[in-house]
């Protein structure tokens, strides 16, 4: 483990638990606007989406997500998430307390961190010692060369405020103001303009900090269904649709994505929309896939 703050995965345990992935089949935790997008032949090809989790600890988590109940790490889960949404996608795995910098692959780079740095909130960032592998994380989104997709927490708290143990994630706040950072919070299901959602009751929100709210997006968690709840399962969602849509612009930079995604997403399928809760808005793929080009 880094000594540096303490790790906690952005997961809450359920009561259900997969057989090998079965690519572009739709299951109905999924957002119908997936299954329309591998209609159109984007299923993240050309992409590489690295998944930086829990792979080698003991603490596993009963789920299914449609295709069978079993019982697998936190990382595991995550990385069946993707692969399930955007299955033509190029799938890489880093434990999170690796110390190593994370390299980049040619293309769109999308990291997906479904996991927290947690340390004392008396401290500031600067004062938090990054190892290699955390800085190369902050870095990549600050520099723009890959897609950071950060899980938001799970404590009903703005992603800037202090927990019950008085410790904030310092990932997140190292992440803030960074281009190609995307913050997810969870809704409680998938929204529609008839049938809106509302934000889960554990999710962490934006707050009032601009420079969150514009790069905050929400999705649906289907916890009822799969038994895995959230922002854990949140977040990946985001690096699926990353992935799907860099499969179809194929020459688009991270900066560019990021912007289609938290722009393109919506506020007329959630309940009660508000920015300091909700951010952008739910995240919407074919919103995002439409136009011709993105700039």
């Amino acid at each position: 483990m880094k000594t540096h703050s303490a790790f906690y995965l952005i997961f809450l345990v359920a009561t259900l638990a997969s057989s090998p992935i079965q690519a572009q089949t739709y299951y109905n935790w999924m957002s119908s606007d997936i299954r329309d997008a591998w209609t159109q032949g984007y299923k993240g090809q050309g992409t590489t989406i690295t998944v930086i989790d829990d792979y080698n600890s003991t603490s596993k988590f009963s789920g299914n997500f449609g295709d069978g109940k079993n019982t697998l790490l936190h990382g595991e889960w995550t990385f069946k998430e993707i692969s399930m949404m955007a299955p033509s996608a190029f799938m890489s795995k880093i434990d999170f307390t690796q110390k190593n910098a994370v390299s980049l692959a040619a293309g769109l780079n999308v990291l997906n961190l479904s996991y927290g740095i947690f340390a004392s909130a008396s401290h500031t960032v600067n004062q938090i010692t990054w190892d290699a592998q955390d800085r190369s994380i902050i870095n990549s989104a600050q520099n723009g060369t890959a897609i950071s997709i950060k899980a938001a927490g799970n404590n009903a708290i703005s992603i800037t405020s202090a927990n019950s143990a008085g410790q904030k994630d310092f990932l997140n706040l190292a992440l803030i103001g960074a281009p190609t950072a995307i913050f997810v919070g969870a809704l409680d299901r998938n929204g529609t303009t008839s049938t809106k959602a509302s934000m889960a009751t554990y999710s962490n929100f934006a707050g009032t900090d601009t420079n969150v709210q514009k790069n905050f997006v929400v999705v649906g968690v289907r916890g009822d269904v799969t038994g895995l709840n959230g922002t854990s399962f949140a977040a990946p969602v985001i690096s699926a649709y990353a992935g799907v849509l860099g499969s179809k612009f194929t020459t688009a930079t991270a900066t560019q994505i990021t912007n289609q995604l938290l722009t393109t997403a919506r506020q007329d399928t959630i309940l009660n929309y508000n920015v300091t809760i909700h951010g952008r808005g739910e995240a919407s793929i074919s919103r995002a896939l439409a136009p011709v080009a993105i700039k």
